[in-house]
C-alpha cells in the first residue's frame, strides 16, 4: 500500500505552534493538493514529511514505513521531493541535474547505468526538454528550470512524491503541461498548491490549512465552497461548471467586496 498518512503532528518554532494536530491521509495512487493562504503551513508540513524539519509528536508513515524513524537513504528510495527553492550554487549539465534523482538507486561508486541514462532522457522528454541534455542549468530560465526539477524528481522512481508548488515560474501552458504529466505517474502525490482552478481539475482530493490547522478534506467539489475561498483567501468567488470540462470552474470577484485582511 503507497499510504501517505500524518497523523496528530505538532510543531513548534520559539514557542509558537506553527502545526496543531495535523491529521492527512492520502491513499495509494491518489494526487492530494495542499490548498491554504501564504504562512497557514504548507510548507511547514511538507518540510516535517521529508524530515527537514523534526515534528514535536505525532506519526508519519509511507505505507509500513516509519518516515520519522528511518534513514534519509531509506526514505530517499521511497519518497521524491521537489521544493520551491531551486537556486543551485554550483552549475552542472541538465542530464546531470535530472540524474542526481537516480543516485539513490546506485551503490556506492557506482557509475551511471544504461538504464538511469535512459530513465532521465525519459523524462526530460515528457517535460518537453529533450534537446536540454547539456545545456548549463544555471543558464535556464526560471520555468526551465523547474521543469527540469520536475524530471528530477521523477527520475527518482519513488512510489511517494512530495510537491511545493510544482507549476511555479511556468506559464500557463507548462503549468497544464507539468500537472499532465503528473498526474498520469503511478504514485501517490501530495503537493501543495496556489491555483485553484489547477487544484480542481487535477487532484482527486485537496486538504485546505489556515493558521496550522486543517480545515477541510474532501473532493474539490467538497472542500472548495464560495464561503470556505472568502474565509480563507479573503476574496469573493462565483463557482461553475465548465461546460466543456465538466469541472468546476472557480471566478474570482476582487471588486465585489474583498473582506479586510
Amino acid at each position: 500500500m503507497s499510504e501517505l498518512r500524518v497523523s496528530g503532528l505538532d510543531y513548534t518554532i520559539s514557542n509558537k505552534k506553527i502545526l496543531d494536530q495535523i491529521l492527512v491521509n492520502v491513499l495509494d495512487g491518489e494526487f492530494v493538493g495542499l490548498i491554504g493562504p501564504n504562512g497557514c503551513g504548507k510548507s511547514t508540513l511538507l518540510k516535517n514529511i521529508y524530515k527537514v524539519y523534526k515534528p514535536d509528536c505525532g506519526e508519519i508513515r509511507l505505507g509500513e514505513l516509519d518516515a520519522l524513524r528511518v534513514s534519509n537513504t531509506t526514505l530517499a528510495k521511497e519518497l521524491a521531493v521537489m521544493v520551491q527553492e531551486n537556486s543551485v550554487e554550483f552549475d552542472m549539465p541538465v542530464i546531470e541535474m535530472v540524474m542526481l534523482g537516480r543516485y539513490v538507486h546506485r551503490k556506492h561508486f557506482q557509475d551511471t547505468s544504461k538504464e538511469d541514462l535512459a530513465i532521465a532522457r525519459k523524462y526530460l522528454a515528457e517535460v518537453g526538454l529533450p534537446d536540454f541534455e547539456e545545456r548549463s542549468f544555471r543558464s535556464l530560465s526560471g520555468g526551465e528550470k523547474q521543469r527540469v526539477l520536475v524530471a528530477r524528481a521523477l527520475a527518482q522512481d519513488t512510489r511517494f512524491i512530495i510537491l511545493d508548488e510544482p507549476t511555479n515560474h511556468l506559464d500557463i501552458g507548462y503549468q497544464y503541461l507539468i500537472m499532465s504529466i503528473l498526474k498520469r505517474q503511478k504514485v501517490t502525490i501530495f503537493a501543495a498548491m496556489h491555483d485553484l482552478n489547477i487544484a480542481a481539475y487535477y487532484c482527486d482530493k485537496v486538504v485546505m490549512m489556515e493558521k496550522g490547522r486543517i480545515v477541510a478534506t474532501g473532493t474539490p467539489e467538497e472542500a472548495f465552497t464560495e464561503e470556505r475561498i472568502r474565509a480563507l483567501f479573503h476574496i469573493d468567488t462565483h463557482i461553475t461548471r465548465n461546460e466543456r470540462t465538466g469541472r468546476m470552474q472557480i471566478s474570482y470577484e476582487p471588486d465585489a467586496g474583498v473582506m479586510s485582511m
